[in-house]
């Protein structure tokens, strides 16, 4: 086999944003780098170059993919979550702490701000559509305007994030908590932040 395990031509790019993930969950932002994909794909050094011209326009195709399968996992657990608007925003907390813990790919990844000088009109379409989905359960949870949606997203990922954060840190780890434990608790503190109505 090759120094590039095989791939082909079309395989290599979707192996390399697949790997983007592993290499986001493992060593976070801040140690992502073309080099160290390509490490853990075994392929040479100058073959993600055939596909992507450097860091940022993988970041970006990672960042792209993120938003679909982060607003995938979003809309299946507020439907999972019922008929409730208040439920079904609080869920997308939960789903938000088990994609971003298996992936390493949370709001940092996909709104990062290398990525705004970028034109990828498949990126932004993507994170456009996952900004409107979170939108529309803010708005169905009770938010009366946009700005108090977005301020209900806003905090909703921050709480979210938040969880991910001090899991990943090892902060509930003498209390034997899971992933799930977790979710749940973020789900909770998130329904906590959705206004009442009189």
């Amino acid at each position: 086999m090759s120094a590039d395990r095989g791939y082909h031509h079309g395989d290599l790019r979707a192996a390399l944003i697949e790997a983007s993930f592993d290499q986001l969950a493992d060593g976070g932002l801040g140690r992502f780098s073309v080099a160290a994909v390509a490490r853990r794909l075994e392929v040479s050094s100058a073959a993600p170059y055939r596909h992507f011209a450097d860091r940022d326009h993988l970041l970006s195709a990672v960042s792209g993919a993120a938003a679909r399968n982060l607003r995938e996992a979003v809309l299946a657990a507020a439907d999972a979550a019922g008929s409730d608007p208040a439920g079904r925003l609080a869920a997308a907390a939960g789903a938000y702490v088990r994609f971003v813990t298996r992936t390493g790919a949370g709001f940092h990844v996909i709104f990062a701000e290398e990525l705004y000088q970028i034109p990828d009109d498949a990126r932004r379409e993507q994170t456009r559509a996952l900004i409107s989905t979170l939108l529309d359960l803010a708005t169905e949870a009770g938010a009366a305007s946009h700005d108090e949606a977005l301020l209900l997203v806003e905090a909703t990922v921050a709480v979210a994030h938040g969880y991910v954060s001090l899991f990943a840190d090892g902060f509930f780890a003498r209390n034997g908590r899971t992933l799930d434990s977790i979710a749940a608790r973020a789900t909770e503190a998130a329904h906590a932040l959705v206004p009442t109505r009189s």
